[in-house]
């Protein structure tokens, strides 16, 4: 049996890899806080740490895997912002204890999930990994020096650096604080589509893709860095779409988040990944699950809310 430990594997892409994982026959460690709760459920394969990855190099009952998928992070700008440094420790320091713990088990495969938001704002009609990163947030900066930790490795572990788009979706750890599922829940849930700005472009990724693209470089022997997204939609036209769906009217308003740029991800269609989700699909799947009463609106649908709430 293949095997893999993920960290953060209680998150919002984290559970529904997890989920994946297993059905397809592999046996998984997860390691997390489970700040958020646990939806993983149980399996005779999955083994459930509940440990900060601060504290990694002093847990002593790992079972060594094969492969590592390192989603651990404080996710999002204001989540970031509220404590940035807890960000830095979580996510640089965390991450150098995860990789020596690797190296020291021989352990042959390290795959990081970074984020497409580390080029900032780039005026490129193509942003492919080889172009400038220009992080404007904590978050960014935060993502950009944990790949730098990661790539610093490349001599002694195979390191793969994921930088996905804007992630879409059902999970069951459902988030509501990203672009697609908090316009389209808005929509459904107030009646109306507040579209923050508008002419920025920010790419996109369906979470089915996603958990996709890990599994493929599970299965494959590629290193490096890719890019993980594949529709550039505008804040309006995302807007507007949602409009032709649900029926519900645009609200325009201004945005203090300049961030936009063109994701490029010809270098993992190269590879042969072909994705199979867009963001219709995902404004589908949210659609459906509101309308049979599987979407509750909680404060740990919104990472900031449930952040500070733990906090008092």
């Amino acid at each position: 049996m293949r095997t893999v430990l993920i960290t953060g594997g209680a998150g919002y892409v984290g559970t529904e890899l997890v989920k994946k994982l297993l059905a397809t026959g592999y046996g998984v460690q997860v390691v997390d806080t489970f700040w958020f709760g646990d939806y993983l459920g149980d399996h005779p394969n999955l083994v459930k740490i509940k440990l900060d990855i601060r504290e990694f190099d002093k847990y002593k009952n790992f079972k060594v895997p094969d492969s590592i998928i390192h989603l651990a992070s404080i996710a999002n700008d204001p989540s970031v912002e509220l404590n940035p440094e807890l960000s830095w420790e979580i996510g640089c320091l965390g991450t150098l204890k995860v990789l020596n713990w690797a190296v020291s088990n021989s352990i042959k495969k390290f795959i990081l999930a970074s984020s497409g938001s580390v080029y900032g704002i780039s005026f490129e009609q193509n942003v492919t990994e080889n172009v400038k990163l220009l992080p404007i947030s904590i978050y960014n900066k935060v993502k950009m020096i944990q790949e730098r930790v990661a790539l610093s490795f490349t001599d002694r572990i195979g390191v793969v650096v994921l930088r996905p788009a804007t992630v879409a979706g059902i999970s069951g750890r459902q988030r509501l604080d990203l672009a697609v599922n908090a316009l389209t829940f808005s929509a459904l849930n107030k009646g109306q589509i507040t579209v923050f700005g508008g002419d920025q472009i920010r790419p996109h990724v369906h979470i089915k893709d996603l958990i996709r693209a890990y599994e493929f470089f599970l299965d494959n022997d590629y290193k490096g860095i890719f890019n993980v997204g594949f529709e550039n939609i505008s804040i309006r036209d995302l807007g507007e779409m949602l409009n032709k769906i649900t029926g519900a009217p645009i609200k325009l308003t201004q945005s203090n988040d300049p961030r936009s740029y063109r994701l490029n991800s010809d270098k993992l269609l190269n590879l042969g990944f072909v994705p199979k989700y867009t963001v219709a699909d995902a404004i589908e799947d949210i659609v459906s699950e509101y309308k049979s009463g599987k979407i509750i609106e909680s404060p740990s649908n919104y990472n900031i809310n449930w952040l500070k709430k733990l906090e008092n």
